[in-house]
């Protein structure tokens, strides 16, 4: 789906005629609908000797062949419509502002009016370790930049890996899901699901070079949907994540890295087929143009609203740092970092105080008393540790583990029963063709459900029935139980009460 010639500066073109022949070959995606480039008829040309460039320029005449900076693509993952999204990274990830440890999964669903509901467990299936709402909709790579690692890849439990950060949005109330990636990550899977890899083999890797600069400009002139400029099948162009990668075409994509074929100053939705016949020369005004290059989206991440870069250290963690860590007088972390009231800001419990954080005040270290005048309905609030309990307190990583979680507000009771469509009990079946679910059972895939009727309030932490995913909380008595103490009492250090302004 572009043009090309040989030896091309930016901006050239080159118009070509004559064909070398029309042998047919068996291509991934079908026969298609015949327009534009025929992959058939580019592995013959590559075979005789045609490059990349010569290719397209056959195809699409009077197209001019260009180069855009490096640009990120939002994909709509049409598999996962009306179900919630469900990832986990071998290396762990970032979710609403908080690192997520290995083995650990997101469950994500969006939220009316924006934002999303977030649950994570321990393995697909595994006990809720926390849960909270969160304006910012998206799962990110502990490192948000391209062509990273598999172990840093977001993984859907049952199913595919990708590239870039996953995130979630609403249409007419049905959840989508959504990979926004660089564009060359993205080519990374398309080029071998739309072409074999193995052309390479046989005198054709000139095609597979044709089928890449073709790939990026069809992506990059789409705008099919409010949230997503493309979509993950043949409708679109099949793109299965990282399922199908294949270094052949990794270095097809990386030979051509942001080429794209231009029509009139903007980036032409170069249509191809796997017509057996050859195909013929297209007349590139039948075809749609997106944006002109420098209006496409730069290949960053997502915004994070917590104002933190994927990967970099939470404003609570730095002050925990900075103060001694394990031996400050705080002592150590007995629970995630949790919302304020309004999202005015972040908290997060130790054994012998608390570390708050807002925009304004930045971080600040407070007492119990502080933080129940603050969040009336923190969770794990009405139970935390005494003195006597601190030794036995779970480190940071350990807050994580199984069973020392603090129920969230408005939890189910004990023996409540999950929620209608909630997940198949540990040990089912794996899908087929499924990827291995961290923590034992491989996660079947999630019924459709629409999202939650109303936002829950910022100070309640969302309950189980918020979210298609969402697992029963454990109990309250999974919670040690004890007396709050008073902010002149604080065990293991002085934890002076600091004022706070009313969140906004």
């Amino acid at each position: 789906m572009s043009v090309g010639g040989a030896a091309l500066l930016t901006g050239a073109v080159f118009v070509l005629s004559g064909w070398p022949g029309d042998a047919p070959y068996r291509t991934v995606a079908g026969p298609g609908h015949g327009r534009g480039m025929s992959q058939v008829g580019a592995f013959e040309s590559a075979r005789n000797g045609w490059v990349a460039e010569r290719i397209l320029t056959h195809y699409y005449p009077g197209a001019v062949l260009a180069t855009v900076a490096p640009t990120a693509l939002r994909v709509r993952l049409m598999t996962r419509d009306g179900l919630s999204l469900d990832a986990f990274a071998a290396a762990g990830l970032r979710v609403a502002g908080r690192e997520v440890a290995p083995g650990h999964v997101v469950h994500l669903t969006p939220l009316p009016g924006g934002g999303a509901n977030v649950v994570v467990t321990a393995g697909c299936d595994g006990e809720v370790l926390w849960q909270a709402a969160t304006d910012d909709p998206w799962i990110r790579p502990l490192d948000p930049r391209p062509n990273r690692p598999a172990a840093e890849h977001l993984t859907l439990c049952g199913g595919p890996a990708y590239r870039g950060a996953l995130g979630v949005s609403a249409e007419d109330g049905v959840p989508r899901t959504v990979n926004q990636v660089d564009v060359e990550d993205y080519l990374l899977g398309v080029v071998p699901a739309e072409v074999q890899a193995n052309w390479a083999d046989k005198g054709a890797a000139e095609a597979l070079r044709a089928q890449a600069i073709a790939a990026r400009s069809y992506a990059l002139a789409e705008q099919r949907y409010p949230y997503a400029q493309t979509c993950d099948t043949t409708d679109c162009q099949e793109y299965p994540g990282t399922a199908r990668e294949d270094p052949r075409a990794a270095a097809a994509v990386a030979a051509t890295a942001g080429r794209v074929l231009l029509r009139d100053g903007r980036i032409l939705r170069t249509e191809y087929s796997a017509a057996p016949d050859g195909g013929e020369p297209a007349d590139i005004y039948t075809f749609d143009v997106g944006s002109a290059p420098r209006e496409l989206l730069a290949a960053t991440p997502p915004e994070d609203s917590s104002g933190q870069t994927s990967g970099a250290e939470s404003v609570i963690a730095a002050e925990y740092r900075r103060i001694g860590g394990a031996t400050s007088a705080v002592g150590t972390p007995i629970g995630p970092e949790m919302l304020l009231p309004q999202q005015a800001g972040t908290y997060r419990l130790y054994t012998n105080g608390v570390i708050i954080a807002t925009p304004t005040l930045g971080a600040q270290v407070v007492d119990f008393t502080t933080l129940l005048q603050l969040v009336p309905d923190a969770p794990g609030a009405q139970a935390i540790p005494s003195t006597a309990q601190a030794a036995d307190a779970p480190s940071a990583d350990a807050s994580h583990s199984s069973g020392g979680v603090p129920p969230a507000a408005g939890a189910p009771p004990s023996g409540a029963a999950p929620p209608s469509g909630g997940a198949v009990s540990p040990g089912a079946a794996p899908p087929s063709g499924g990827a291995v679910s961290p923590g034992a059972a491989a996660h079947p895939a999630t019924a459709p459900t629409s999202p939650a009727a109303s936002v829950p309030p910022v100070n309640a932490v969302p309950h189980a029935v918020s979210t298609p995913s969402a697992r029963a909380v454990p109990p309250g008595d999974t919670a040690p139980a004890a007396s709050v103490p008073s902010g002149d009492a604080a065990p293991g250090g002085s934890i002076p009460s600091v004022a706070l302004p009313a969140a906004e």
